[in-house]
């Protein structure tokens, strides 16, 4: 007796692969039924087959909706049986998506970060007077943090608020100030204290691993 092997390139294309072909057969099936009334049938049972299937997703929310619209995915959006849920479009499932803009990055400056930007462009918004002046400042100072954190251990207020005016379009201007910014000890401090912190907590936890894998095996020998 001679077989004929069947190779999966000249087989029909599983839509959903992850339902195997033995459901996409059936989904087949469902499309040349002669009457509606059994293709509704068939289509209930086919999304209850699904349903245990994929009982992961029973915690998802819509998980019926979200079976159904497979269903009809799976039969190339042919099957003509009614759902208790709106019937996905073809047109629908292969449109493109919308075009993101890039984030807005802060110039040729971008040790300061995409939010930096985004804070003067705030500020520029805010009415003249004593908040907008102390957020202002707030800003510059967040921008010689971030110098710092790329560059040196130290830089000039002038460069920062030369920075602060080309950012902002020339619109706000710090140059003739004459209150100074945090000094950069004080910033390099902080960034080491937040350094250490993170190494206590990291050695930390490293002997705590230690002591414990050294009590197991004390129990162990016991």
């Amino acid at each position: 007796m001679e077989f004929e092997l069947e190779y999966n390139s000249e087989r029909s294309l599983m839509i959903i692969p992850e339902y195997g072909r033995h459901m996409q057969k059936l989904v087949d099936h469902c499309i040349k039924l002669e009457t509606k009334e059994e293709r509704n049938t068939m289509a209930k049972s086919i999304v209850d087959v699904m349903g245990n299937l994929q009982p992961h997703l029973r915690d998802v929310p819509d998980f019926k909706h979200k079976l159904w619209d497979q269903l009809f995915i799976m039969s190339d959006f042919k099957l003509d049986a009614d759902a208790p849920y709106i019937k996905p479009s073809k047109e629908e499932l292969t449109a493109k998506p919308e075009v993101l803009p890039y984030p807005k990055s802060a110039s040729k400056y971008r040790f300061y970060g995409n939010n930096i930007q985004i804070m003067i462009d705030v500020a520029l918004t805010w009415e003249e007077g004593e908040m907008k002046d102390i957020l202002l400042f707030t800003i510059a100072n967040h921008m010689k943090k971030c110098y710092l954190n790329w560059n040196k251990d130290t830089v000039d207020d002038a460069v920062i608020f030369k920075h602060l005016l080309e950012l902002s379009g020339k619109k706000i201007d710090l140059t003739e100030s004459k209150e100074p910014l945090s000094d950069s000890k004080n910033l390099l401090k902080k960034r080491t204290s937040q350094q250490g912190n993170k190494n206590h907590k990291n050695t930390q936890h490293k002997g705590n691993y230690k002591n414990n894998h050294k009590n197991n095996n004390n129990n162990r020998k016991k």
